[in-house]
């Protein structure tokens, strides 16, 4: 059996091709190979090489092909692969795909309805365009670093997630079926250009809303969602974990404070700003006093919005994410595809593999010969 015996996922017949890069691209075409898209990965690799599992998660559910770029046949092979192909992502640099002499007008040559998706931190255009940087950087020039943190700390990179993963991958994805839509109704392709600061700045929407309608302050750690409120924050508990707290609606809060034995006390508004930083204290000293746990027992029958602060260890093995599967386990713990479809579930066709070890497997399925495969390895295209 090969990986195309296990496609499954309401993407099912879409046929992508993939530059490899690193980060925001890989996990995009996890997310669309996963809900059934064949995509092949095309990378420098060994066109001989193992097909044993490794660690990156992101290259799973999809052959590696060994594609040297830079070789006469591998532009050719690309060229080739493309006339069958909706839609083409990369990650590079703008202007490196046209010096490869596979740009997007290069492609529409051989398919006129080719989805060329492109992701890049700064755009294709702009002064920062051709400059580098990673998620820290671009979040930080879309505005989203800067209000995440605490009251009188510096801004806090939240990990990669709003710029490479948020602002980067999603949009892309959500771009590229966009396109592909437009595609089979007009005939025509076009470029889509995703970069990490539009994403990232499109995420901001609800905060700039917030800063228009003056209910938000440009300090950080003094707003309701930024951990300046005693409501929404994290709070330590006596086993030295935490547990998160969320109770912003009125309902909510009065079950929180039932939980912690308060709901009999004369106490502050809970929009009362001024009185945030000491109910936040008392907060601190409550939660103090007993495990996480614990605390999860109290809240357990309690709609407050209070939930055990997990690590990712952790979290595999949390109740709810065991009961809806969340997590596969064998042979390695990952997450499942996201999202679920009632029809058409997705499916992780196949772990992650050696770069190159699914070139004949993969350019097989895509009806590149045995015969032909031998060509292409006698004029270098594999590297």
């Amino acid at each position: 059996m090969t990986y195309t015996d296990f496609v499954s996922g309401p993407l099912k017949g879409l046929k992508i091709l993939e530059l490899a890069g690193i980060g925001p691209g890989p996990y995009a075409c996890m997310l669309l190979a996963d809900l059934g898209a064949d995509i092949l990965r095309l990378e420098r690799g060994n066109a001989d090489a193992e097909p044993t599992m490794t660690w990156d998660l992101l290259n799973r559910s999809r052959p590696s092909v060994a594609v040297d770029l830079k070789s006469d046949a591998g532009r050719e092979l690309v060229l080739e692969l493309s006339e069958q192909a909706d839609v083409l992502i990369e990650g590079f640099r703008p202007g490196v795909t046209e010096r490869l002499g596979l740009g997007p007008d290069d492609l529409w040559v051989r398919n006129p309805r080719l989805v060329y998706g492109r992701m890049t931190g700064f755009g294709q255009d702009g002064p920062l365009a051709l400059r580098a940087g990673h998620d820290i950087n671009y979040i930080a020039v879309s505005g989203a670093l800067w209000p995440i943190g605490r009251a009188g700390e510096t801004p806090l990179p939240p990990l990669n997630l709003v710029g490479d993963f948020g602002g980067g991958a999603l949009f892309l994805v959500l771009g590229v079926l966009a396109a592909v839509l437009s595609a089979r109704v007009t005939g025509e392709g076009q470029v889509v250009d995703a970069a990490m600061v539009d994403g990232s700045a499109s995420m901001m929407a609800m905060t700039h809303s917030l800063i228009n309608s003056g209910n938000w302050r440009e300090e950080r750690g003094v707003n309701f969602l930024d951990t300046g409120a005693h409501f929404y924050e994290v709070y330590e508990t006596k086993d030295h974990k935490y547990v998160a707290v969320g109770a912003i609606e009125a309902k909510f809060y009065d079950e929180l404070l039932r939980g912690l034995g308060l709901m009999d006390e004369e106490l502050p508004a809970q929009m009362d700003r001024d009185q945030w930083s000491a109910m936040k204290g008392r907060f601190a000293a409550i939660f103090a006093t007993r495990t996480r746990d614990d605390w999860t027992g109290v809240f357990g029958d309690l709609d407050a919005c209070v939930t055990p602060v997990l690590s990712p260890v952790e979290a595999v093995h949390h109740p709810y994410n065991t009961k809806r599967n969340v997590f596969v386990t064998d042979p390695v713990v990952q997450p499942q595809p996201a999202p679920r479809f009632s029809k058409t579930p997705g499916v992780i066709r196949q772990p992650p593999r050696a770069p190159g070890a699914g070139t004949s497997e993969g350019l097989a399925s895509w009806g590149i010969s045995e015969e032909r495969q031998s060509v292409l390895l006698e004029a270098g295209a594999f590297g």
